[in-house]
């Protein structure tokens, strides 16, 4: 390493928000109501109008976020749901959390979210949803998987839990299907300080089901009127939340500048992956380069922190083998060229730049 400045691939420390974060949490600890409470009530109003839904219900993950969407639809055993192979393995795992089978299709070449041709290809009579995942911030192409599942009846349940505000075509992800889940572990663009997740959605009958199956399938208190679990956003999370809501906008511009100021200064191989929607709000910045390994090493060299999403997609992932496997050339090849590299608020278009001389130079020298 040299003796320049490191640059951490992410920023967690208290930064310009603290005061109110902290003012959030004491406010919490004073009224002494700790779960589903009024900080969580008025979370969920104030994100369901952020998403351009008319409902949200918050949640203990992004991951239960997904399969309580699907539980909801009366999604189980026996049943079929597509997922894209690029992609964190729990979108898959929420899959099996209700008894489903996670049925893996390959994804577009371009993007790397699920490629539509490949997910109307996978539709069997046993399928029974769609889980398309707006991948890095990147919205997946919302319109065709849309059509797909029109044709064959199916629901759709967006996995939003890297795109918070982003739009597809003008259009709030997580309101084009029956509902869309969000994550809120700390690195995401809007962050807890641990776990949280939230389903939106403009259906009312959903939405009151979720909140119902998220806290034990009560309708009131000890009246368990159906199998439920356990997954409620706690009053901490929600009211931290609440406190950096208001900046999200801000600071996804922040990120749309950062991520053009790289799109500008790499020039000499390393690939960005391409932006189809203008609606990216850039959760993450990954690169291609058939010296993936290699340039990672060069910049750790440099000081500089990178991190790779994906290394194994799911159609490779050992949790899903026995379910059969189709062929996702695309994601394979993807998953041993990807580097993300630093993006985050706190970044200067200095520290891209270094970033971007790095990986440049890398690239020359490789040619």
């Amino acid at each position: 390493m040299t003796g320049a400045e490191r640059i951490p691939f992410a920023d967690l420390r208290p930064g310009p928000d603290s005061a109110l974060v902290a003012q959030a949490i004491e406010r919490v600890v004073a009224r002494g109501w700790f779960v589903l409470g009024p900080e969580v009530e008025g979370f969920e109003h104030e994100f369901a109008a952020a998403c351009g839904a008319a409902h949200a219900v918050g949640v203990g993950n992004g991951t239960d976020a997904i399969a309580l969407v699907l539980r909801a639809l009366d999604v189980g055993p026996g049943d079929e749901v597509i997922v894209p192979a690029m992609t964190a393995a729990f979108t898959g795992l929420a899959v099996t959390m209700v008894g489903a089978t996670p049925v893996v299709v390959d994804v577009d070449p371009h993007t790397l979210t699920m490629d539509p041709a490949a997910c109307a290809e996978a539709v069997s009579p046993r399928t029974r949803a769609i889980v398309p995942v707006h991948l890095y911030g990147q919205p997946a192409d919302g319109p065709a998987v849309a059509a797909v599942a029109a044709r064959h009846g199916l629901a759709v349940v967006e996995d939003c839990c890297q795109a918070h505000l982003a739009t597809n075509a003008g259009v709030p992800v997580g309101t084009r299907g029956a509902a869309g889940a969000f994550s809120f572990y700390p690195t995401k663009n809007l962050g807890a300080l641990g776990d949280g997740g939230a389903v939106v959605t403009n259906e009312e009958a959903l939405a009151t089901r979720i909140r119902r199956l998220r806290n034990g399938g009560q309708s009131t208190r000890y009246q368990h009127v159906e199998p439920g679990v356990n997954s409620r956003l706690d009053e901490v999370q929600a009211a931290v939340l609440r406190a950096r809501l208001p900046g999200l906008a801000q600071a996804t511009a922040t990120r749309r500048g950062l991520a053009a100021e790289y799109r500008r200064r790499l020039t000499k191989g390393a690939a960005p992956v391409p932006e189809r929607d203008a609606g990216h709000v850039y959760h993450l910045f990954p690169v291609r380069s058939p010296d993936r390994d290699a340039l990672r090493a060069y910049l750790d060299e440099r000081g500089i922190e990178t991190l790779v999403h994906y290394p194994v997609p799911l159609s490779a992932q050992p949790a899903f083998e026995h379910y059969g496997k189709r062929p996702c050339p695309v994601a394979d090849r993807a998953a041993t060229e990807l580097l993300s590299l630093p993006l985050h608020p706190r970044l200067s278009t200095d520290h891209v730049a270094r970033v971007a001389d790095a990986v440049n130079e890398f690239e020359e020298r490789t040619l």
